[in-house]
């Protein structure tokens, strides 16, 4: 990944209240990863980086989308198994978070 990929990349990751269309784009990059190993989330990243084109000037919901292809084959690097985001801690922190801000 290029420096300013990674510059793009970490600006979606920093903490901000996200817009809905970045949510949407999280919630289907984590439905199409679901049962994909880390090889195949690699291949959906390059994929997905190649589609955005101009990273920094591309949409935020479309680098949301790359920011959580980025997360998810990053955290199975070492984990072995398929994605499942019932089990990513992560997104299960995100979801109580919503729950006790919506409460």
């Amino acid at each position: 990944m290029s420096e300013e990929t990674e510059v793009a990349v970490a600006a979606v990751l920093e903490p901000h209240e996200p817009l809905a269309g970045e949510i949407a784009a999280r919630e289907r990059v984590r439905g199409e990863a679901a049962g994909l190993t880390h090889h195949q989330t690699v291949r959906a990243l390059e994929a997905a980086l190649a589609e955005a084109g101009d990273l920094a000037s591309a949409d935020a919901s479309v680098r949301a989308a790359v920011a959580e292809w980025q997360r998810i084959t990053d955290l199975l690097f070492d984990h072995g198994g398929p994605y499942a985001p019932e089990t990513d801690a992560y997104v299960q922190g995100q979801l109580t978070a919503r729950e006790h801000h919506r409460g």
